[in-house]
């Protein structure tokens, strides 16, 4: 089981009230709430295996270059030489180290990699993986990693995580029209304003199916737009040759990395403690009370 854990956080901090508070006062809604996430997770899925995937960059300077407005409307500030600052609320910046901090007393794998969003770790344990995985999510640019022979799924929270919807292909191809390899091209062409990814004007979710199923690939369609007897109608053709240097770039941009170089790490999930006295000391700074305790109970079984 793979965690986009940013997204999962962020469902926390807006799914929790933030009068759930440290002793101190300082709130910990998104610590807590994630805590109860995933001693839902354990509970309800029982994995072998569990990592915490995070974005050590959440805006890559490589996609920047490929695509200025890739997530430019998110940016805080700007730094130099270092990765820009994402627009986050005040109250959830101080939890994030908090979060760090806990699950690896806990003992969960947690893994970040310079220069690469956690996507992208996703999909390199992804493509390294010799069995089924489960990715929780948010996020539905990872639906392009959705592969029923491999036994890969999103499982994408609707309500907390309490209500999951399992994103198989059949799923993707009853919503979208596509599978999981055609996804990532049916975002490109449609486009994504979360993300600033500009798509092919004119062409929008539908057009974009269509144009997937009658000419297989993102390859396929262009390889059209060359073709006069191709099945397209002068508009089309003329948006996609107008959007050809976008064309170029953005499968690099749109697709997650499955080449990520990842560090060793232990990624079974624990069943007690990496680290009993540290996390006995946050437990007690932060008032994680209920919800650190229900999740080592359920380690523990």
């Amino acid at each position: 089981m793979l965690l986009d854990t940013a997204s999962l956080y962020f469902r926390a901090y807006f799914g929790v009230p933030d009068s759930v508070r440290a002793p101190d006062g300082t709130p910990v809604n998104a610590v807590r709430g994630l805590l109860d996430f995933i001693d839902r997770l354990v509970q309800d899925h029982r994995p072998a295996k569990l990592v915490a995937c995070m974005d050590a960059d959440w805006r890559p300077q490589w996609r920047v270059d490929l695509i200025p407005t890739y997530k430019a409307h998110r940016v805080a500030e700007e730094h130099e030489g270092a990765p820009d600052a994402e627009e986050v609320p005040d109250t959830l910046t101080p939890q994030v180290p908090v979060i760090e901090a806990v699950l690896d007393a806990v003992g969960i794998a947690r893994v970040g990699v310079a220069d690469y969003e956690a996507d992208d770790v996703i999909g390199t344990f992804t493509a390294r993986a010799d069995g089924p995985v489960d990715i929780v999510t948010g996020d539905r640019d990872l639906y392009q990693l959705v592969d029923d022979e491999r036994g890969i799924r999103v499982l994408y929270p609707l309500k907390g995580v309490g209500t999951l919807q399992l994103t198989d292909e059949a799923a993707l191809r009853e919503k979208y029209g596509v599978d999981g390899r055609g996804y990532a091209d049916l975002a490109l062409l449609r486009g994504d304003p979360s993300d600033g990814l500009p798509g092919v004007p004119g062409i929008g979710e539908k057009t974009a199916a269509k144009l997937l199923a009658e000419f297989g690939d993102l390859d396929g369609i262009m390889a059209a737009v060359d073709d006069p007897k191709a099945k397209l109608t002068p508009s089309q053709r003329k948006r996609l040759t107008e959007a050809r240097p976008y064309v170029a770039v953005a499968p690099k941009v749109v697709r997650v990395a499955d080449d990520v170089p990842l560090p060793d790490v232990d990624t079974a999930l624990p069943h007690t403690p990496r680290d009993p006295a540290g996390l006995e000391a946050l437990a007690a700074r932060w008032g994680l009370g209920g919800s650190l305790q229900r999740l080592l109970t359920t380690l523990g079984e």
